[in-house]
């Protein structure tokens, strides 16, 4: 069945080990991308299969309720008969009485036929149901899964062009060294130093004398208060 071959592949894509096959992998990003494609594959197979699958259960389940409907009509012609026949046998008339007994067990016949139809189409749209739901979960899945291997991918390719950069760089440094001191880069390095050490320098003594300043101005806010206050208490 070709709903059952899918749900194979699905089941084996799905039990796959991501890791380890692309731990074995000579180029992860491409065997990366066949699973992509195997998974992108599958889920247009298993698309079309619940499409199938449903379309097949609704024409069963369509079945099943012509059958319910034509067993419970010969079942009221089966009443009907059976009524008709208990009338004419009531008024003395045998004959016809006996006649309408077979048209009722006749009817009751093809109701049975019928119900056993109905049992059948409802054996078969339990197992398509099963398969629908099955179908749908392995699609769902499939769907995270290539989710989770397209983002896999994604940072697998910037990690590599990251390290390609950054080995680029380590390569080109190995070249060249920035700390020899018989450079003209480190006596300009040195120059820096000292700029930087003065201007350092310049900004703690400008730092000193505006907290002095700050200080001194406090402190006279400070004297300004306290004879405020004796002012008040001899007011008093």
């Amino acid at each position: 069945m070709a709903q059952t071959t899918i749900l194979g592949r699905v089941g084996q894509l799905l039990r796959a080990n991501i890791n380890s096959l692309l731990d074995s992998a000579e180029d992860p990003e491409k065997m990366l991308d066949q699973l992509i494609r195997d998974f992108t594959n599958n889920m247009s197979e298993a698309e079309d299969a619940v499409a199938q699958t449903i379309g097949n259960l609704r024409m069963v389940e369509q079945d099943c309720k012509e059958a319910t409907d034509a067993a419970a009509d010969w079942g009221g012609k089966a009443t009907a008969a059976s009524k008709k026949a208990d009338e004419l046998r009531a008024a003395g008339n045998t004959v016809d009485a006996d006649k309408f007994d077979n048209l009722a067990k006749l009817a009751l016949g093809r109701q049975i036929s019928f119900e056993n139809q109905v049992k059948t189409f409802q054996t078969q749209i339990d197992q398509q149901s099963v398969l629908v739901d099955q179908l749908k979960d392995g699609l769902n899945k499939m769907r995270i899964r290539r989710d989770e291997l397209v983002q896999k991918r994604d940072e697998l390719v910037a990690r590599a062009k990251m390290a390609k950069a950054q080995t680029q760089v380590q390569q080109t440094l190995r070249n060249v060294s920035v700390m020899d001191p018989t450079s003209e880069l480190s006596h300009y390095e040195d120059k820096i130093r000292r700029q930087e050490a003065m201007a350092q320098g310049l900004a703690e003594v400008n730092a000193n004398s505006l907290d002095e300043q700050f200080g001194s101005l406090q402190g006279q806010e400070d004297d300004a208060e306290v004879e405020a206050r004796l002012a008040a208490l001899k007011a008093k």
